[in-house]
């Protein structure tokens, strides 16, 4: 079994190398080389325990304005996309529950993410794959504000779209896997 520092060191080198380097989220650099993004890493293979752990980070947020987003990275638990996507839609409604909705925002990444209506071998799926199953909690106050300073956000899905199908399923395969290098 890896380490929490191993879980860590391959999600800041897809973030590095996938995303950062190839701009499939024109926001995470700043915030990467600031180092204000924390990751934690979540062993709780439980619904009620992943669901607990999200919302403590929330409220980690809310005491630590230096800490601008936070990453919960869950290698051990819901391999299965499915799972993935029912703990998410549950994680939200209990964000909303708890007064969290137009604070903060979750984003998805899995390493078997797939957009509906998709073809499988798309390479476009992997703008949202990581190496492991991990929620993103973003303040939405500064996602407001990088949308504001971007010449054209609604752009952003479609020009990602392009870029993985120009580099191809092989490519972005590859770059997956130099992740857990």
């Amino acid at each position: 079994m890896l380490d929490h520092a191993t879980f860590i060191s391959h999600t800041k080198k897809w973030l590095s190398d996938v995303i950062i380097h190839h701009a499939l989220c024109p926001f995470a650099k700043r915030e990467f080389d600031a180092g204000r993004i924390h990751y934690a890493v979540i062993e709780a293979e439980d619904l009620q325990g992943q669901l607990e752990h999200i919302l403590l980070e929330c409220i980690t947020l809310d005491r630590d304005t230096d800490r601008e987003t936070s990453l919960l990275i869950f290698p051990t638990a819901m391999s299965d996309f499915e799972t993935y996507l029912d703990m998410l839609e549950l994680a939200t409604a209990v964000l909303e529950n708890q007064g969290y909705a137009g604070i903060y925002q979750l984003a998805s990444f899995h390493p078997h993410y797939q957009f509906e209506n998709i073809d499988e071998t798309d390479a476009s799926h992997y703008t949202n794959r990581s190496p492991y199953p991990m929620i993103h909690i973003l303040r939405e106050s500064s996602v407001e504000k990088a949308v504001e300073s971007h010449p054209n956000p609604e752009g952003i899905p479609d020009r990602n779209i392009k870029l993985t199908q120009e580099l191809g399923l092989d490519a972005m395969q590859a770059l997956l896997a130099a992740c857990y290098k």
